[in-house]
């Protein structure tokens, strides 16, 4: 204090001070040679405001690496963090015939392809232990459901390369269920008249695509990690049949704050060093959010959130480029539809949610639901980008490592004849197959056609009386097993020139550590696939595995339509009428994964009997797809010629289109396994060449044939110029193979292609 004193009588005249009060000395300017000085109050505060900022910067800093690390979503971690399997993915084309082919899912004859909208992506995940002594793969597959022929056809391809490696117990292969995919490639007889007959391009497609998605990810194993992670959707889904999930009971509905699952279950794959392989992910909601008015080949609403997700990854790449792979499968989504908007008459705007799903005016038929979107492709969009962004946001936080060992379980099961034990004293069995009535009503997704309408519990006697002269009359035993189904088609009991529908069916779990993923061979409802996880979780409960993650993956192995629960049964709409196998289906199932459930935690897979094998038909060649005929084209023009051309200057967000002399599409899907019918290029400045901005895999690109006379055809391409499109000088190009066929010579397809003039597009 007194060296302070002292100082401050040696203050220059120039210095300024202010005072406030006896201790606050508060310097107001200082010389340029003076010295300020601080009384005791004010050092104090001084070091509190250092001590202040330093831990503040310190506190900050902490933030940004603690968010930097989740950001990464445990990336940095993990490249200091041993590896748990060995990973590997992989993604083929599995597309198809894109015309006259009828799509498969709402059964509507009229609705043949006539064009491509996105392709059709087989996706491949195949985990093993590091030390390779056990594997699972699972594929999930841009179709509408996998059919048993198609799994035993790929099984084979893959004991011929690979030998015992793949098996029908460690490998499951689940379809989107998208409407707007190829059908033709069933054995069974209904699906064999609806598809117009076994198709051999389409079902070659489909088995190659697999087969090479798998191979893919077989050729790149890494070591890895896996990561699971659990969120909500939003705005994506509704209960298309709200009325049946009320049969079931009020406690058992208490327990559920909705009458959809909203949960998605998200896995994710990364390599020992952090890099990002690919994810799939589990959301149960019907892909129908292009309707059955659709003729363009698409993956719908799953597959859009899957093309978002590998564009955002696969930077600078086409669409099906790239090594990230992105799978977005189905799960119990048999009520569930994502036309959120509900059900509405067409024709007088008014709603018809009612238990009947019918119209005033009209009935049934003019009972449709209607997604969120302006028109079916921007409702297909809105969905996708909701699922996608939901998948995103798991994908980025997910923290919770799985691990543990591989195991794998499956049984072949006569479905048809299934002993079932409700309790103690009552047993009770499955049926022979068989579709009841509301199944020909169809559902607000898809309507059927005549007078047909959901929650039919009686038969009509014009309609019995058809079937009965054309089919045959259901059984005494198959009536009963059914009620209070009324049978429409007794398929079970219809055997020419094949049966109609399988006995023999797949029933599968695969177990990743502590994930465990349920192959179910059809569409099981809301609350069948809650009780059907509830039940096998608590059999690994009561074996000593607990917090055990089940996941449904839906439309897997074989397609036996849908499981309802015996509540929802009784109320026999669209979903019950398909229940094939009777009211107590679900009960089955649900004693069949338990026993499967049961035999991995005791480790006791090896005692499973294996069960019968299923049929092979010999189906042959005939279907009710035209012949290919030769292409022609018109006078004075060839193959690949504008006849309508593009305009010389767009803007962004409108759209490009051209016309071209065409030729039947099937003749490249038939002769070549991944073909490109068209690009959209860019000219660049600096290398004086075109440079190809999208195919005929993007979203924004849609190719159009249209069928004319005697080999005669035409394809339109649109491109919809997207919003963040780079300004400059673009050209569209069509390729394809049309049919020659000279004298007595076999037919051949020669390649062409066609090309637009180059236009200018311009920003808004």
């Amino acid at each position: 204090m007194g060296d302070t004193a002292t100082k401050e009588e040696n203050r220059t005249s120039r210095d300024v001070w202010k005072l406030s009060g006896k201790d606050n000395v508060v310097p107001a300017m200082c010389g340029k040679r003076s010295r300020c000085y601080f009384s005791r109050l004010e050092v104090i505060l001084i070091i509190c405001l250092v001590l202040m900022i330093a831990v503040t910067v310190v506190l900050l800093v902490l933030h940004f690496l603690i968010t930097g690390h989740s950001s990464k979503s445990s990336s940095s971690s993990s490249s200091k963090s041993p590896a748990n399997y060995l990973l590997g993915v992989g993604r083929a084309d599995c597309t198809g015939p894109v015309a006259e082919i009828p799509l498969m899912g709402y059964a509507n004859p009229e609705q043949v392809g006539g064009g491509l909208l996105t392709r059709l992506y087989s996706r491949a995940f195949i985990v093993a232990d590091l030390d390779d002594s056990r594997r699972v793969v699972f594929v999930s597959a841009d179709i509408g459901m996998v059919s048993q022929r198609l799994r035993l056809e790929v099984l084979e391809k893959l004991k011929s390369k690979y030998g015992e490696l793949y098996r029908q117990d460690n490998v499951i292969l689940s379809g989107t269920h998208t409407h707007s995919g190829p059908g033709g490639y069933f054995q069974y007889t209904l699906f064999w008249i609806t598809s117009k007959g076994l198709i051999r391009p389409s079902l070659n497609a489909i088995v190659n695509g697999i087969v090479k998605s798998i191979d893919i990810a077989h050729q790149n194993m890494k070591r890895g990690r896996l990561f699971i992670n659990r969120g909500t959707v939003e705005n994506s889904q509704m209960n298309r049949s709200p009325f049946s999930y009320l049969e079931n009971p009020a406690s058992e509905r208490s327990r559920y704050s909705a009458n959809t699952d909203k949960e998605m279950v998200m896995l994710k794959m990364i390599d020992e060093n952090g890099q990002e392989l690919g994810l799939i992910s589990w959301f149960a909601v019907h892909p129908v959010s292009m309707n059955n008015t659709n003729h363009l080949v698409n993956s719908d609403n799953m597959g859009y959130a899957s093309y978002l997700f590998e564009q955002e990854k696969n930077k600078g790449m086409l669409p099906g480029e790239g090594s990230f792979v992105a799978a977005f499968a189905s799960s119990n989504l048999g009520d569930v539809s994502p036309n959120t908007k509900g059900p509405f008459c067409i024709n007088t705007g008014e709603s018809c949610n009612n238990p009947q799903s019918t119209c005033p005016v009209g009935g049934a038929t003019m009972c449709m639901a209607m997604g969120p979107g302006n028109d079916m492709f921007d409702s297909t969009r809105i969905i996708g980008q909701n699922i996608y962004s939901k998948a995103r946001e798991l994908y980025e936080e997910a923290s919770q490592e799985v691990t543990g060992s591989l195991s794998s379980a499956h049984q072949w099961v006569n479905m048809s004849d299934v002993s079932v034990e409700l309790n103690a004293t009552h047993t009770v069995k499955t049926c022979k197959p068989a579709l009841g009535y509301s199944f020909a009503a169809g559902t607000i997704d898809g309507v059927g056609a005549f007078n047909f309408t959901q929650g039919s519990v009686e038969g009509d006697p014009f309609w019995d009386e058809i079937r009965n002269q054309l089919l045959g009359e259901p059984s005494n035993e198959t009536k009963a097993c059914h009620k209070p189904k009324p049978i429409l088609f007794s398929t079970g009991e219809m055997t020419r020139p094949h049966p109609w529908h399988p006995d023999i069916v797949d029933v599968q779990i695969i177990a990743i550590g502590s994930l465990a993923i349920l192959a179910v061979p059809g569409e099981f409802t809301t609350m069948s696939g809650r009780r059907l996880r509830e039940a096998v979780k608590r059999e690994f409960d009561s074996h000593g595995t607990s917090q055990m993650d089940v996941v449904i993956a839906g439309l897997c192995n074989v397609y036996t339509h849908y499981i309802a629960t015996y509540e929802e049964y009784q109320a026999q709409r669209y979903e019950a009428a398909s229940t094939i196998y009777g009211p107590h289906t679900l009960s089955a199932y649900i004693q069949l994964y338990r026993g499967l459930a049961r035999a991995i935690a005791t480790n006791t897979v090896q005692d499973l009997p294996s069960g019968p094998e299923p049929p092979v038909f010999n189906i042959g060649d005939l279907t009710l797809v035209p012949s290919l005929i030769a292409d022609r084209a018109p006078a004075n023009k060839t193959f690949g010629d504008v006849l309508q051309e593009v305009r010389q200057q767009y803007r962004v967000t409108e759209v490009a289109e051209v016309t071209f002399v065409g030729a039947n599409p099937r003749n490249s899907a038939e002769n070549a396994t991944e073909h490109n019918f068209l690009t959209v290029e860019r000219y660049t400045n600096t290398s004086e060449s075109w440079q190809v901005v999208q195919n005929d895999a993007s979203w924004d690109t849609r190719f159009y044939w249209t069928k004319g006379l005697l080999g005669q055809s035409n394809v339109t391409i649109e491109w919809h110029i997207p919003r963040d499109t780079e300004p400059g000088v673009y050209r569209i190009r069509y390729f394809g193979h049309y049919r020659q066929k000279l004298s007595l010579s076999p037919a051949v397809s020669i390649a062409f292609e066609g090309a637009s003039s180059a236009f200018e597009i311009r920003a808004l």
